[in-house]
């Protein structure tokens, strides 16, 4: 087995592990759930006090993370993401004993989504955020909705099929993913003379490799085909190359308030096991979906359908 494959193979291993052990480690049942949640309670909950006193929630979106989140053909947010989060939204409202709960939108890129929830000028992210312990300093973060890896669009006719071969040619991602960093560190340790450039988001990182300007585009592969599948001619594209990270995406919020996180994380792992989680991943990554009534036709990976055995908020580093 190739050292790359041994990593890869380490990392599933790892990331299977992880959610096992968080869910197979010793628990009193009721009387540790409930003490857990009393703890909580007892906490600062700023952002529940704010939603609470508002009336208002903010949900922070992607413009064109298809099919995570994006706007439809009326710019309104859309998404396998943004229903999950509209669900935990309902939830909070019955927590909080509110008749209704507006919510609000505001537009995020991978370069302002943490600060934006750090700040406190959104409650949830949905989007496309990986999970890993950096972030962790500023944010919190819930059970996955999502489990993918880092690969490369590039046209149709190109000869380039992995990293390597990107050497003295341009490849861009978008500022701050983890798969630019990922990249940039390979570039350094390993010599390979990659033109790595940035592009503000997904969907000018994909003009920038249809119209000739970048070689290839760096990204979540299960967002690389959902580009495809939503651009003008998605034969002129193919996603190529062997995993490069491997990303527990998830929804993200603040980390200054437990009991904000315990509610999301309890109404996570219940949409998991009863079902409805596998329900809402057929709506968005089987059937047609907006704007252009395209289906991905991507079934739930090993990787995802693994970890919600024991759907936990534990991840690998």
């Amino acid at each position: 087995m190739s050292s790359r494959a041994s990593c890869h193979a380490v990392l599933v291993a790892c990331l299977a592990a992880a959610s096992f052990a968080a869910s197979a480690a010793p628990k009193g049942g009721k009387a540790d759930a409930a003490a857990e949640a009393a703890s909580a309670s007892a906490l600062p909950h700023p952002v529940l006090d704010r939603i609470k006193a508002s009336g208002h929630i903010v949900l922070a979106h992607r413009e064109s993370s298809v099919p995570f989140s994006y706007y439809d053909a009326n710019k309104k947010p859309i998404g396998y993401a943004l229903d999950i989060c509209k669900d935990l939204v309902e939830t909070l409202r019955k927590h909080l004993n509110l008749p209704a709960l507006q919510i609000d939108y505001v537009p995020v890129t991978t370069a302002t989504r943490i600060d934006t929830v750090a700040q406190g000028k959104a409650d949830l992210e949905c989007g496309t955020t990986t999970n890993n312990a950096e972030r962790r300093q500023k944010v919190a973060f819930t059970v996955p909705h999502y489990i993918t890896g880092a690969r490369y669009v590039v046209r149709a006719d190109s000869p380039i099929s992995e990293l390597d071969q990107f050497e003295d040619h341009v490849l861009v991602s978008t500022p701050n993913s983890n798969p630019y960093k990922k990249i940039d560190e390979a570039n350094r340790d390993r010599l390979l003379r990659i033109k790595l450039q940035t592009a503000p988001d997904n969907a000018k990182a994909m003009e920038m490799v249809a119209n000739g300007q970048a070689d290839g585009f760096a990204m979540d592969d299960v967002q690389l085909y959902g580009l495809i599948a939503e651009s003008a001619d998605p034969k002129k594209f193919k996603v190529v190359g062997k995993l490069l990270t491997i990303e527990p995406l998830a929804i993200m919020m603040s980390k200054d308030d437990p009991e904000l996180k315990r509610i999301v994380d309890d109404e996570m792992k219940r949409l998991i096991r009863s079902g409805e989680g596998n329900a809402l991943y057929a709506r968005w990554f089987t059937k047609p979906i907006p704007p252009k009534n395209v289906s991905l036709n991507l079934p739930m990976n090993y990787l995802l359908r693994d970890f919600w055995q024991y759907p936990s908020d534990v991840v690998p580093n």
